[in-house]
């Protein structure tokens, strides 16, 4: 039976899981109709653009996001309380390990040439908005930069990680150690 929905934010979630379980290059219309269980007119009428509108609206969506959630928090916010949720919101927005970073496996296979300016965009944007918190918060610059860079690679690293050993425990404990060793830096 196919799903109704009206809105195409209902539609970019739907969507987005599949691309999540099946990558860009896996997840076909026929497998998207199937496991969305909206129709392909509802998906062209949202997307008539096919799978790459998808994937391109999809990235948009988890950008615009980040912005709002975590990256103007550390561009604006008081540093250390916007760190803070910074790790809160990762753990909160990747539930604690159960769902893959979807710009990061786009950055891992053949999508990553169709969407290379979005994908660099957005790993660049924390790393930079982290290493000005940090920098805000008295850490000086040359060492910011490698730490905000070291926090998202163990960040993406510790999800590829769990959800290749099939152990989201990893994800947590990953997260505590940045954390603790952000956090002995601020100190």
């Amino acid at each position: 039976m196919t799903r109704t929905i009206f809105e195409k934010s209902d539609a970019i979630t739907l969507v987005a899981e599949v691309f999540r379980e099946l990558g860009y290059e896996g997840a076909s219309m026929s497998e998207i109709t199937v496991r969305t269980k909206l129709s392909k007119g509802s998906l062209y009428h949202f997307f008539p653009g096919g799978k790459e509108e998808m994937a391109a609206e999809i990235m948009a969506n988890i950008d615009a996001w980040f912005v709002n959630e975590m990256f103007k928090p550390l561009e604006e916010d008081e540093p250390h309380a916007a760190i803070a949720r910074m790790w809160e919101t990762t753990d909160t927005y990747f539930r604690s390990g159960h769902r893959i970073c979807l710009i990061g496996a786009f950055a891992l296979d053949e999508t990553r040439d169709r969407f290379a300016g979005v994908i660099r965009g957005y790993f660049h944007r924390w790393i930079k908005a982290l290493a000005g918190a940090l920098t805000r918060a008295g850490i000086k610059i040359g060492e910011a930069n490698p730490l905000a860079e070291e926090a998202v690679v163990g960040i993406q690293g510790a999800l590829t990680l769990a959800r290749a050993l099939g152990d989201d425990g990893i994800f947590g404990r990953t997260l505590e150690r940045l954390k603790e060793r952000v956090e002995a830096r601020l100190t």
